[in-house]
């Protein structure tokens, strides 16, 4: 018997089409949770002990390592809420945005991440070492902080987002879900901002120099592009 080819069907192409624009998502997601897991194991296996530490490697306190935690953190959860806007939106300037935001601070996380590593440091700071410690008197909420109840919320640091916004997000959708996300993303980059154009100024290892330089660029004009979407959307940044 002869087999035969059938038509395909345009809607079944389509939606095909649809799947993969949207595939980064799903395979994104299953990188960065085996990526979470792994750093944490990795966090509870080590010690700050001379034993541990590379040599020339920079202290725990120093605003080399203060500056790979914190700013890990906080790109942690730039990406979370790229995910969420992904699934409450079909505007694809949104997409597009929220994809090259968990991309790039994806990779920039398992930089920090890696260092800290390298350097045999811990991942996660002492109790008594609060989140943006090593900025100095311009550290902590007070740096362009958003949010008066501080932890009990979960904001740890400048410009990130509380338990009930991140919950708020997920709960709107369209054009609504886009401005808050915006306004969201606005005022986590302003917080990364400044935290990179701290360590751009303080911290001693070159290489990571460069990237907070780098950061501040990127994210200064993804503000720019941000404001322009918000004004396209008869919104604007938060106060």
């Amino acid at each position: 018997m002869t087999g035969t080819t059938e038509p395909t069907d345009p809607a079944t192409g389509a939606e095909r089409r649809k799947t993969a624009r949207v595939r980064w998502a799903s395979g994104a997601a299953v990188v960065l949770a085996l990526l979470f897991a792994g750093a944490a194991a990795v966090a509870s296996a080590r010690e700050d002990s001379p034993a541990h530490r590379a040599a020339g490697a920079p202290a725990a306190d120093s605003a080399d390592a203060g500056f790979a935690r914190d700013m890990a953190v906080h790109h942690q959860q730039a990406v979370e809420m790229s995910f969420i806007v992904r699934d409450r939106t079909e505007d694809e300037d949104v997409r597009r945005l929220a994809y090259d935001i968990a991309n790039t601070q994806a990779n920039q996380r398992g930089m920090l991440l890696g260092w800290l590593d390298l350097w045999g440091l811990p991942k996660v700071a002492g109790g008594d070492d609060p989140p943006m410690a090593w900025m100095g008197s311009g550290g902590g909420h007070q740096h362009g902080g958003q949010h008066a109840d501080g932890d009990a919320d979960g904001v740890l640091m400048a410009g990130m987002a509380s338990r009930a916004e991140l919950e708020r997000l997920a709960r709107l959708d369209g054009e609504q879900a886009e401005v808050f996300y915006l306004q969201l993303m606005t005022d986590h980059h302003k917080g990364g901002v400044a935290m990179a154009e701290a360590c751009a100024s303080r911290c001693t290892v070159p290489v990571e120099q460069r990237l907070a330089r780098g950061m501040v660029e990127g994210q200064q004009s993804e503000l720019g592009l941000m404001r322009d979407m918000l004004t396209e959307r008869k919104a604007r940044p938060r106060p």
